[in-house]
């Protein structure tokens, strides 16, 4: 029996209620998130590169991306939202980059319509392509998923036009790229639960619904992705709240790497100023805690997961 792709998983989830995905940088990161009883997980083009010690400024290649993704893939056995970026490069990178992220086990991904090299959707000074070529992107992104899986892996698309050219231009832009094929839309930057609702709404009344499903119905338009990062311009917004909001997956793209670097920072802090650990032992992950995570008993032989 053949295990279902994780982009059809991931659709069956989302049909039924909104879906949260933190995110997780690394392998070990994914594994604690399926423990915590998430149902997805996400692999953040910020966090991937502040983990690598650099900036989120478009630096790391194709190649490094889909290596984390595989692993947060394996680790969580998950289904996995992958951020790609601008699609590392014009239309041709575009559908290499669909193929290795499906290759790598991801449900999907999203594209975005900045200039390259990005900036982070919540910061000022961002610059956008033009809307044919975003719209020639997508459209390589979606014929890619169809020659790779038949459709199933999940093209989303991102627009940060709300923050340089405004709300109606990221409705509009947000209807071309579902034109184009998009079967998600994820709009950047939205600083309100009314620009929310108000963007949700104005997918309803004027897309198609890619694929549209039982569950979900005719003219129901796209999947609708929101962004609940912390210290950006979108409050901070419950997940039953997104849902009722019409968003179908809430990502948390940094959280984890957030929590555990103030931890480290302040970890390390303590160290250097006392000598000694004993201060905050009693915060750390044990080593029984640890071998659990990974499923490990010491004089046991230990079996790399199957799938």
């Amino acid at each position: 029996m053949s295990t279902p792709h994780p982009g059809r998983r991931l659709r069956e989830l989302m049909d039924k209620s909104v879906v949260a995905a933190p995110g997780a940088f690394n392998a070990l990161v994914a594994r604690a998130v399926a423990q915590a009883g998430f149902e997805a997980c996400y692999v953040s083009g910020g966090a991937t590169s502040v983990a690598a010690g650099v900036p989120d400024v478009g630096l790391l290649t194709l190649d490094h991306f889909a290596r984390v993704v595989r692993e947060v893939c394996d680790g969580s056995g998950l289904p996995v939202i992958a951020d790609a970026d601008t699609g590392f490069g014009e239309e041709e990178m575009v559908r290499r980059t669909v193929i290795e992220y499906a290759r790598a086990g991801a449900a999907g991904l999203h594209i975005e319509d900045q200039v390259f090299p990005k900036r982070c959707g919540h910061l000022d000074g961002k610059s956008l392509i033009p809307i044919e070529q975003a719209v020639s992107k997508v459209q390589w992104a979606a014929k890619a998923s169809q020659d790779c899986s038949g459709g199933e892996f999940i093209v989303c698309a991102r627009t940060d036009a709300k923050g340089v050219e405004g709300f109606d231009a990221a409705v509009e832009r947000a209807r071309a790229y579902v034109e184009a094929g998009a079967e998600m839309i994820f709009p950047e930057g939205l600083a309100s639960e009314d620009e929310f609702g108000r963007f949700s709404e104005a997918m309803k009344t004027g897309s198609p619904s890619p694929q549209p499903s039982p569950q979900r119905g005719e003219g129901a338009g796209p999947y609708l992705l929101a962004n609940m990062t912390e210290f950006g311009k979108t409050p901070l917004i419950p997940l039953e709240r997104f849902g009722e909001l019409g968003y179908h997956l809430v990502i948390y793209p940094v959280t984890t790497l957030r929590v555990a670097m103030g931890a480290v920072s302040r970890a390390l802090a303590e160290l250097k100023k006392t000598g000694t650990v004993e201060g905050f032992v009693g915060e750390m992950q044990t080593r029984e805690e640890l071998y659990d995570l990974v499923g490990y008993t010491p004089g046991t032989a230990w079996e790399f997961p199957a799938g």
